[in-house]
């Protein structure tokens, strides 16, 4: 089993972030993109890390991108450290089965959110407004439901410990451009109905997912991580039941326990027990176990 890693320690390499999950290093003419065990929920990064999570986002997000490179070029590279720069491979602890290296992009300014499903603040949303993300919605629909359509609802790309921002399709042109605005909502819809459909024939049902692209040499590819449990909303297929939230695979289970606790949502974390810690792992690694098997 890979041991628990909440933070990379690689002083001959140059850090140029530390995000809520990732370490991420600049080698010269790649990145290498560092997955630690980290969870965050509600934007807080909790003190326990979860139990080969970093190995489980790697894997799905490969698997994700092999299956995909028809639609769109991604920035993966390889995870297989015996390709990294010499330089990399006295850090081999640390990043064996849980590291990509990968082409360097311009990161487009919004996150590309996909819903299937209505979940989340989508459905608080549509409690109280008869809209998602301003998108009207008929009337009738249930915690849950599956969505008439799929629905694109781009947002804001916070600064770490900030909550993203829905934006309407029209910010997103503003802030990208139209030719890309559409290309990007088109790519993200097209991606997410095909690993829907995938994940189906596994028993997976996803809700919802989130991507990021950037530009490379003029041309869009697909950046950052690829519908994992900690993007997505995985939802076992058999005990799906639309009027209420659903057993996931996903962080939603740690986001239920923190939902009983007398905490404000803002840092520092509350303590994880024990039993959180290996469930939320457990919960990570059938998500992997399904889509690959």
């Amino acid at each position: 089993m890979i041991s628990v890693l909440t933070q990379t320690d690689c002083p001959e390499l140059k850090l140029i972030n530390r995000g809520k999950v990732r370490d991420i290093y600049d080698l010269g003419e790649h990145l290498l993109i560092v997955t630690s065990d980290r969870i965050s929920a509600f934007d807080v990064i909790m003190g326990e890390g979860i139990p080969q999570k970093g190995y489980v986002l790697t894997e799905i997000s490969k698997f994700w991108f092999e299956q995909m490179a028809d639609l769109i070029p991604n920035h993966l590279i390889s995870t297989n450290v015996d390709d990294f720069p010499a330089i990399t491979h006295q850090y081999r602890d640390q990043l064996e089965g849980r590291s990509m290296l990968t082409k360097k992009a311009q990161p487009l300014p919004i996150e590309c959110i996909v819903r299937g499903y209505l979940s989340g603040s989508g459905w608080k949303e549509y409690q109280s407004q008869g809209s998602l993300c301003s998108i009207p919605l008929p009337t009738g629909l249930v915690q849950s439901d599956k969505l008439p359509e799929t629905l694109f609802t781009p947002s804001t790309k916070a600064e770490l410990g900030e909550h993203d921002e829905n934006i309407s399709f029209d910010k997103a042109v503003e802030l990208c451009g139209k030719e890309i605005a559409e290309q990007v909502r088109d790519i993200s819809i097209a991606i997410y109905e095909r690993a829907r459909d995938l994940a189906a024939t596994k028993g997976i049902i996803i809700a919802d997912t989130k991507f990021e692209f950037g530009m490379m040499d003029g041309q869009l590819i697909w950046i950052d991580e690829a519908l994992t449990p900690d993007s997505s909303r995985f939802w076992p297929k058999d005990q799906y039941q639309p009027g209420g939230p659903q057993p996931s695979f996903d962080k939603q289970f740690l986001r239920d326990y923190l939902e009983t606790l007398d905490w404000g949502k803002k840092a520092p974390a509350p303590q994880l027990p024990e039993e959180i810690v290996r469930k939320t792992g457990e919960k990570y690694l059938e998500a992997l176990k399904r889509l690959t098997a």
